[in-house]
């Protein structure tokens, strides 16, 4: 069966983006388009999926360039199948496996010393004498 293609307007309105961040992600090589006999900007139906699973991404806080490294092992003749999507899905398992156990972490850590070098805290005495964490570089050194 085929879905009539979306207008920019339309693919906006359906995915809950700005059209200005349409083309932003046309930009960057995260979704696509093709051009009708006025160069009109014309969407697939499948590129609402792709924006969905773009806007998911980021609120996980997964960086635009690895979002476009996976939705580059996506077809681009075809929708996805969901076998598209089990192999994009794995691509991220372990890295959201790593980034929930330090988040978990920051969670446990964020009322005792992160490292910090405020030395404002009783316990950061206790745990970073001397700021000697500061050794280690700048910033929080416990955390990330």
């Amino acid at each position: 069966m085929k879905f009539p293609e979306f207008s920019v307007g339309e693919m906006a309105r359906r995915s809950g983006v700005a059209i200005s961040t349409l083309h932003f992600y046309e930009s960057e090589g995260l979704i696509h388009c093709r051009r009708n006999e006025g160069n009109q900007r014309r969407y697939n139906r499948d590129t609402l999926r792709r924006i969905a699973f773009i806007r998911v991404a980021q609120r996980l806080g997964i960086s635009l360039n690895r979002i476009k490294e996976v939705l580059s092992l996506l077809p681009e003749k075809r929708t996805p199948s969901p076998k598209d999507w089990e192999l994009v899905s794995k691509q991220w398992k372990s890295e959201l496996d790593e980034r929930i156990r330090l988040l978990k972490d920051l969670r446990d850590d964020l009322t005792s010393c992160i490292g910090c070098g405020c030395l404002s805290m009783e316990h950061c005495h206790l745990v970073n004498p001397n700021d000697i964490l500061s050794k280690k570089g700048p910033g929080p050194q416990r955390i990330g």
